[in-house]
């Protein structure tokens, strides 16, 4: 951190200001810039077809073909589980830095969005560390095999690691699951569910391409035809992303967006301590790149935009929420644990909620503002609403606002 400076002040237009931009969501740009647009700070893709909203936010003239051509067969970019352990589309060039970073290092287990699996290692009496590295074994199956529906990706690797373990073992493996599916689900296809992530984050398991509503799965070897390639220090550039998307921030809010356990987001944090600076924020002090000082404090008030933005688009993945929402009340009906409605932006803060439902290629459109609009900007809702029908391949049945 540079010196020891009273921490400056920063008013939260500027903020929502630096954010909107380095989000790439103060323009559309060209469809070149796809790749360095998902390379922000990735695009996640839970519900499937997030990501692709994100991407239509961003890039002009956006269709699901150019979407469809750089992620199924140019490969340029790829889905896995990544922060938190949710599915994002990232450039296939930066698997390291999505994937790799995220790794913990010995003291920092369990994975923190595999704490569940704590309830199947007591029932195997085994160690966290020793089933995984029996799953690791197992998932080297899809170097010659895609595998459809997560289910069934869960019980194939399950019978693989059935027949590693030991015959002591065996019995408690095929037992049904404590998780609330035991007429569908074994213990050992609940634990096999917990262990993709950190398989994920080996690159040893990645999504393929979609098969109708089911996702498929192979390796990332198979899926690209080459082993990823680690660059000089993934984490300093995961740090780097997170901050230039989210700073000004602090590592207890990295921690929650990247879904690991504070132990492990102090040590990655480490990793760009010395190139950040203290602000002042809302009243608390937050830090952000020595290189993003001059944009930050340069950046000019938001335009008041419209922006219609999906339930999970990247800009909305903010810990410190009253930054683009004031009201906790209406925090609580925008950032919910799932369903999250999307949301109507305007100069970067949310003024309302949207949905758009789609019945035999007809869109309905119901807009939820939580103040007045000029005639003028109701009027660009209901353009922007057609234009999104005709990304879905639909056409604008109704548009409703209230």
């Amino acid at each position: 951190m540079k010196g020891n400076r009273k921490p400056m002040k920063i008013e939260l237009d500027k903020v929502r200001a630096f954010r909107l931009k380095n989000h790439h969501l103060d323009r559309k740009y060209s469809s070149d810039m796809l790749l360095e647009a998902a390379g922000v700070c990735g695009f996640q893709n839970s519900p499937p077809g997030a990501w692709e909203m994100a991407a239509y936010n961003r890039i002009e003239n956006c269709s699901s073909e150019i979407l469809r051509k750089e992620l199924y067969e140019e490969r340029s970019l790829i889905q896995a589980w990544s922060y938190r352990g949710v599915p994002v589309v990232f450039p296939a060039g930066e698997s390291s830095t999505f994937l790799e970073a995220l790794i913990p290092e010995e003291g920092e287990e369990p994975w923190i969005y595999t704490n569940g699996i704590r309830l199947g290692l007591a029932h195997m009496d085994m160690s966290f560390k020793a089933l995984l590295s029996e799953v690791e074994k197992a998932v080297m199956y899809l170097d010659s095999h895609t595998v459809t529906s997560k289910e069934r990706l869960d019980r194939t690797l399950s019978d693989l690691v059935f027949l590693q373990l030991p015959d002591e073992k065996k019995a408690l493996w095929k037992e049904p699951s404590m998780y609330g599916r035991p007429d569908r689900q074994t213990v050992g296809d609940a634990i096999v569910s917990f262990l993709l992530r950190p398989c994920s984050h080996m690159s040893l398991v990645v999504f393929a391409e979609r098969d109708g509503i089911h996702p498929t799965f192979t390796s990332y070897k198979r899926w690209t035809g080459k082993v990823p390639v680690s660059t000089v220090d993934p984490v300093k550039e995961l740090m780097k992303k997170y901050l230039h998307c989210f700073g000004p921030s602090s590592v207890g809010e990295f921690a929650a967006w990247c879904g690991c356990t504070g132990k492990q987001a102090r040590r990655m944090w480490k990793t760009i301590e010395r190139e950040t600076i203290q602000v002042e924020m809302d009243g608390r002090k937050r830090f952000l790149l020595c290189e993003d000082e001059q944009a930050l404090f340069g950046a000019e008030p938001c335009p008041e935009e419209i922006h219609l933005l999906g339930a999970h688009d990247p800009y909305l993945d903010l810990r410190d929420r009253q930054v683009i929402l004031e009201d906790k009340s209406l925090q609580r009906h925008v950032f919910q644990t799932i369903a999250n409605p999307n949301v109507i932006l305007r100069g970067g803060k949310i003024i309302g909620v949207w949905m758009a439902p789609v019945r035999n290629r007809k869109m309905t459109v119901s807009f939820s503002l939580w103040g007045s609009l000029a005639e003028k900007e109701k009027k660009r809702l209901k353009e922007m609403a057609e234009k999104y029908a005709a990304f879905n391949r639909a056409s604008l049945k109704e548009c409703k606002i209230k």
